[in-house]
């Protein structure tokens, strides 16, 4: 398993993802700051990896925190969380994460807990997330393994492997799951421009996991799907909308149409976390807008002329319509996905433990 974050006695420790696959080194954050830049800079990345970082963040300013009053405790609790929350709007996981951290440090005071109750508290509360992360994957794996074609090609947008989450994926993950099923898939990675996450990070994970993997151009997907060369799509999410639209890394929506034209189907695979009942469409989703260098520059050469304007938005939504299934942990939804996900929600559900 890739050890995407960890905590140890002496911070968080985070793989540097912006300097795979070439290193393999890690970037340790001792302060809730140092976990907010490692999260706004993309040293991790991921939705589910990013709200078990949010939770770590918040965990670690308590924990390291020198009050020695709840009163002055709960007003730092307050610029914690504010600035954890300020890094990444788009992923609903982050703001997830916070708040689990957050719920559990006002049940505490309330129930008249002292500082050292509380640290300790926080501390495992954010340490089992971790946990329940990975079986959350694994569980999403078992669901939707069957959902893979027994003998076929994949195609994935972006990474949502095992360096997306605490260590195993939701859509690699559904993928890993078919492999160990004996399903024989190869899978076929986007680049993911401009960050190229395709490239760089699910080439990485794979080929760790001596899994079959070409990269491809981000503009090359629909050739091949008119060449039946692709049997299906999985991709992950950032924040799912009460109706199903979904939002997923900048490309996915160009993706989902290229599959429904060619009959292809299109799964999404993402924890429980990542549906937001709150925003009711995806049009409520927030889009972040990243810096124009990542579009201008690639491997630090300028690639465009001075002056030149630039969009850089990080994310798209994918309309529900295009979607022909969306695996969580919990099950599969399909359409409507407004019934099936209000159903599912119902429906009490066992903590997960890895």
């Amino acid at each position: 398993m890739i050890p995407t974050l960890e905590w140890l006695p002496t911070g968080v420790n985070f793989l540097d993802q912006t300097k795979l696959p070439l290193e393999e080194t890690y970037v340790l954050a001792t302060s809730y700051q140092e976990v907010a830049t490692v999260i706004r800079d993309m040293i991790v990345r991921g939705a589910p990896a990013i709200g078990v970082s949010a939770a770590m963040g918040v965990a670690i300013g308590i924990d390291r925190s020198k009050t020695t009053t709840l009163d002055a405790l709960t007003a730092e609790v307050d610029v914690i969380c504010d600035t954890l929350a300020a890094t990444r709007p788009t992923a609903v996981n982050l703001f997830w994460g916070i708040g689990r951290i957050r719920d559990l440090y006002n049940r505490l005071v309330e129930g008249g807990a002292d500082i050292a109750t509380i640290k300790k508290a926080v501390v495992e509360e954010a340490c089992q997330m971790y946990d329940e992360d990975i079986a959350a994957c694994k569980q999403m794996g078992a669901h939707g393994a069957a959902l893979m074609p027994k003998t076929g090609t994949v195609l994935t947008h972006c990474n949502a492997g095992a360096l997306a989450t605490c260590g195993y994926g939701s859509a690699l993950g559904v993928i890993r799951a078919a492999i160990e099923r004996g399903h024989t898939i190869d899978v076929l990675a986007d680049e993911t421009r401009p960050f190229l996450q395709g490239a760089r990070l699910t080439a990485w994970e794979l080929m760790k996991d001596n899994i079959q993997t070409t990269v491809l151009c981000d503009n090359m997907a629909g050739h091949l799907m008119s060449k039946g060369r692709i049997q299906a799509v999985i991709v992950g999410a950032d924040r799912i909308a009460a109706n199903g639209d979904t939002a997923n890394k900048i490309g996915t929506y160009s993706v989902s149409i290229l599959a429904k034209e060619h009959g292809i189907p299109f799964y999404v695979a993402a924890p429980w976390s990542t549906i937001d009942l709150a925003t009711l469409t995806g049009d409520g989703i927030p889009i972040e807008q990243r810096a124009a260098t990542e579009v201008t520059h690639s491997n630090g050469k300028q690639m465009t002329p001075d002056g030149v304007g630039i969009e850089n938005p990080a994310f798209d939504v994918t309309p529900a319509k295009y979607v022909t299934a969306i695996i969580t942990e919990r099950g599969i939804l399909r359409a409507p996905y407004e019934e099936s996900i209000r159903a599912m929600t119902a429906q009490e559900q066992p903590i997960l433990r890895s």
